[in-house]
């Protein structure tokens, strides 16, 4: 895919959206982060990297795929993590696994839909994404009250037998370990639970080499 580059330069009002300059014209750009970027990062100024988007009776024409910050990029397109998982499954970080020859993704089990599902070992697999820009990053980020009731599904599911493992992944490789939002008292309880039941969570990280996504590290991860 092409990308185009431009400078970050203002978030709108309106979810989702913001301006960047490209070739001396302020273009409307689609930004897929589900919170407010500012409240994360500043990237006023900031060299950005734009995809176009697929959908023609889409509003914006490009979104914003990468921020330079530094030296290196971080991954903004949150949906690229599921993709970049499955694509990677075979790789040794992913042992722990065992066998993962039949892999499914968005596999309908008992109700729940599942991120991906390996039908070698009746394992569901859920992904959670991570935006942050410190070291030490915490999940979840946000108030939802889907992930509770994804918690409390998964926790029927181990009550029914099969495996559960629990993955969040980093945007920025430069996160070294995550920890629980004790923030957020019902989601920590229902994790919490689940943990007690068997399910297994794991940290990576992702950076981009050539502008494609890719596993970059296993982190700790704190619950």
């Amino acid at each position: 895919m092409e990308y185009i580059k431009g400078t970050f330069l203002r978030e709108q009002k309106t979810r989702f959206l913001c301006d960047v300059v490209v070739d001396n014209k302020d273009v409307e750009c689609y930004i897929p982060v589900s919170c407010k970027i500012s409240k994360l990062v500043d990237l006023t100024g900031k060299e950005v990297v734009l995809q176009p988007v697929e959908n023609i009776n889409a509003r914006t024409k490009f979104s914003v795929y990468a921020a330079r910050l530094g030296r290196y990029y971080v991954l903004l397109n949150l949906a690229e993590a599921n993709r970049v998982l499955e694509a990677q499954l075979h790789r040794r970080y992913f042992s722990f696994l065992g066998k993962r020859k039949k892999i499914y993704r968005e596999k309908v089990i008992e109700g729940y839909k599942t991120d991906l599902y390996i039908e070698d070992t009746d394992t569901l697999i859920e992904v959670k994404t991570l935006l942050s820009f410190e070291e030490e990053g915490s999940f979840p980020s946000m108030a939802s009250i889907r992930a509770e009731q994804q918690l409390e599904k998964l926790s029927e599911l181990l009550d029914m037998g099969y495996n559960v493992v629990y993955i969040v992944m980093s945007l920025n490789s430069k996160v070294k370990s995550i920890g629980l939002n004790n923030e957020f008292r019902r989601y920590c309880q229902l994790f919490r639970t689940c943990l007690d039941k068997g399910m297994e969570v794991r940290g990576f990280s992702i950076r981009l080499k050539d502008m494609k996504p890719e596993i970059y590290k296993e982190m700790d991860v704190f619950v």
